[in-house]
């Protein structure tokens, strides 16, 4: 490796160490302060909206991930730049880590839930990694130093041969002079790969040390805050009334068409938050606050005292493209709002719940819709188990007819009753609408799009949903022919999914498949094509198939 390499492997190394001991240092204060997290979130928040809605349309639930590697591929192309510019005298690359340090110290400390201690682990990080690099620094500037003096006293046996040999004339002076510089050559260029070895040593050591302290603190941050096992001794209490079941008529169990209960491992995840927030029911609460009578909080264990409902709903993201899957359908059981609500007692004037996340995630909710008595919630249960950890555990909001960026709070800990002309929540500062009723639509689940079929019977089967509207009716086209209908499962509720199948004889060639369903007011769904922003998006879902 040459000096150029080795000055790029110093760079990351120290960065290395960086996020290894900030990570480590972060098991005493939050996992949510290290430098990695806190800047990760500073970017989710700031990230423009078109930027974002290209990301989940085209990486979906994986969104985070991605985030993940970008945010990794830049670091290391920050490193090794600090490490090519570092200088003994001229610390360049030190001061690219200063900035780093700053950043991350500025985004951790802006966290909602932050203490002036989140800085800690940044600072510690960075001085650490400055530590490593000036070290490095140091070693690589000895080694090159080292071959400087090698080629020069190289190339000047050389001469001295030379010039030895043209004034002797003769073979024995020659040999000599050969004799000589094959010694100097030998001795310098062991001093040198000498040097090399001990400064990759050096780097290879750091990159461990680092490697070691950022898992180490991770392994043991997860095992400290984890719930898992908490949550898997969780017995969830009965609700009123008989267990809530699924129609068998609701489920057509066509292949390739969306089961009508979404299992809780295929449910959709669309959220800001980078890590999934750990939650322990022992230190839960959630506090109903704002324009109330009396500001009550209520803990889990009140929650076991109270009887839960449970119900069918389909929850839906306004991200959704036109015929898109983040969507799903569970069984809920949980604690009604308007009940809650009633309790605080919200003054006449007040409109808005903005209802809060442990991470400081907000959503604002029509208060009307909340009390208006649909079966509106706070969940506890999905699919017959406790909340999973990814979903909102130990308690979240599901509210039927509402897009989940306003209404469906993971991990809620308040509840502020107030006006929409006195708040904002997190999507309406950045432009989106402020009430979020969930549109009428539709969604072809089989044949795949650019299947390639055989002429003949083919099925055309799909879901549609309205929630708390729900759906009376779904037409499909073939091409630019007639409207037809479909045949409809049982709707079990009008708060959850409906599924449709329509046989069709197919004929050779290739054909455009198009659906469109009516809610159960009679509106029909609309064939205005429109994005994700600020509401929803609309239009009619469409595949295009080969037949033959």
């Amino acid at each position: 490796m040459t000096g150029r390499g080795l000055r790029i492997a110093s760079g990351i190394v120290a960065a290395g160490v960086i996020l290894g001991v900030a990570e480590l240092v972060s098991v005493l204060i939050s996992p949510d302060s290290t430098p990695l997290q806190a800047v990760g979130d500073w970017v989710v928040d700031n990230t423009p909206d078109g930027v974002r809605e290209w990301a989940i349309d085209l990486f979906g639930t994986n969104d985070k991930l991605v985030l993940f590697v970008s945010m990794g591929a830049v670091a290391v192309g920050v490193a090794a730049l600090a490490g090519l510019l570092e200088r003994v005298r001229r610390p360049i690359g030190s001061a690219l880590f200063v900035a780093f340090g700053i950043l991350s110290v500025l985004a951790a400390l802006t966290r909602p839930p932050a203490a002036w201690t989140w800085a800690i682990p940044s600072v510690l990080g960075v001085w650490a990694g400055i530590a490593v690099l000036r070290m490095f620094t140091r070693r690589i500037a000895a080694y090159e130093d080292v071959a400087a003096e090698s080629r020069d006293g190289a190339a000047g046996a050389a001469k001295v041969a030379a010039d030895d040999a043209k004034v002797a004339g003769g073979d024995a002076r020659i040999a000599g002079g050969d004799a000589e510089v094959a010694g100097v050559q030998s001795t310098t260029s062991s001093d040198v790969e000498l040097e090399r070895r001990q400064v990759m040593r050096a780097i290879a050591i750091a990159a461990a040390a680092g490697v070691g302290a950022g898992l180490a603190g991770r392994l043991f941050g997860l095992r400290s805050r984890d719930v898992s096992g908490e949550r898997a001794g969780v017995q969830l209490p009965s609700p009123s009334g008989p267990m809530t079941g699924v129609d068998p008529a609701a489920d057509l169990r066509i292949p390739g068409l969306a089961s009508y209960v979404t299992p809780n491992s295929d449910f959709y995840r669309i959220d800001t938050a980078l890590t999934v927030p750990q939650v322990s029911k022992e230190n839960w609460s959630l506090r109903i606050h704002g324009m109330v009578d009396r500001e009550i909080t209520l803990t889990y264990a009140d929650l076991a005292a109270r009887t839960p409902i449970e119900r069918l709903v389909t929850l839906a993201c306004v991200s959704n493209p036109i015929g898109g899957d983040l969507v799903g359908n569970a069984k809920w059981l949980g604690y009604r709002l308007d009940e809650l609500l009633a309790e605080a007692g919200p003054h006449p004037d007040a409109d808005m719940v903005l209802s809060r996340s442990i991470d400081g995630w907000t959503a604002g909710s029509p208060l009307a819709v909340m009390t208006d008595g649909r079966d509106a919630m706070l969940a506890v249960g999905m699919n017959g188990e406790p909340l999973p950890v990814a979903h909102g555990y130990p308690a979240r909001l599901v509210v039927p007819g509402l897009y989940g960026y306003v209404s469906a709070t993971k991990w809620v800990t308040e509840l502020e009753i107030t006006r929409f002309d006195r708040a904002e929540a997190y999507w309406t500062k950045r432009g989106w609408s402020e009430r979020g009723p969930i549109k009428t639509a539709s969604r072809i689940d089989t044949p795949g799009a650019r299947s390639r079929l055989e002429p003949g019977r083919i099925t055309i089967a799909g879901v549609a949903w309205a929630q708390h509207r729900g759906i009376s009716a779904v037409e499909v086209r073939i091409d630019d022919g007639e409207w037809q209908p479909a045949r409809l499962a049982a709707e079990p509720t009008i708060d959850s999914w409906r599924q449709w199948v329509y046989d069709w004889d197919a004929t050779s060639g290739q054909h455009t498949i198009w659906a469109r369903a009516t809610d159960g007011t009679g509106a029909v769904q609309t064939d205005q094509r429109r994005d994700v922003v600020p509401d929803g998006a609309t239009g009619y879902p469409s595949i295009t198939v080969r037949i033959g």
